[in-house]
């Protein structure tokens, strides 16, 4: 189907945007946490024992939590600032494959960092962190509901409605049409009472 400018959109689930900005909000108050601990010279982690297996401290302050020399947590902080822009009703209903394209680019590239990131936790760091568990989960969550998202959204075209909209229209003023009847032939209403 060609796409015809801006009068024609995409028809999204209620539940889309509101799922996938609200994945964003909570994604971006964990990362928020996660970069205010890295930063802190005292971080304590709340909630998060250092033990063998799960270690917060250890995990953020081993050498894979940058990337290129960017901390980790600042990168997903970074991500979930920026998703939004891509998941707002107004985007969802985009037919821009542009649009399409740059979301399902975002979140495929969050979801194989995430990856990375598991990898590095349980074979080079050999601990996990909870709050980065929290993020992961999340991203996956992301990720799944733009798939979902991107595979029910169906094109819509405003112009096709009004078309249909208008012979519905006609057909209705056809049959009021012939129910009425030439001018001066008397109804049959009135036909029966002059027979009365």
């Amino acid at each position: 189907m060609a796409y015809r400018g801006d009068r024609t959109r995409l028809a999204v689930p209620g539940w889309l945007p509101v799922v996938s900005l609200l994945l964003c909000v909570v994604g971006l108050g964990v990362a928020s946490y996660l970069t205010y601990e890295h930063f802190d010279t005292h971080a304590t982690f709340g909630f998060c024992p250092e033990s063998s297996g799960i270690n917060c401290q250890k995990v953020t302050t081993s050498p894979e939590s940058r990337f290129l020399g960017m901390p980790v947590a600042v990168l997903g902080l970074a991500f979930f600032v920026a998703a939004p822009v891509l998941l707002v009703p107004a985007a969802w209903r985009s037919p821009s494959r542009w649009i399409r394209g740059a979301r399902m680019l975002a979140v495929s590239g969050g979801m194989a960092f995430v990856v990375w990131l598991l990898y590095a936790e349980f074979f080079r760091i050999h601990a996990i962190c909870l709050y980065c568990t929290a993020v992961h989960v999340l991203t996956l969550l992301l990720f799944a509901t733009v798939v979902i998202g991107t595979a029910v959204t169906a094109p819509y075209d405003a112009d096709e409605h009004d078309f249909e909209d208008e012979l519905d229209e006609d057909e209705d003023e056809d049959e009021l049409g012939a129910a009425a009847p030439p001018a001066g032939q008397p109804s049959r209403l009135s036909r029966s009472s002059h027979r009365l």
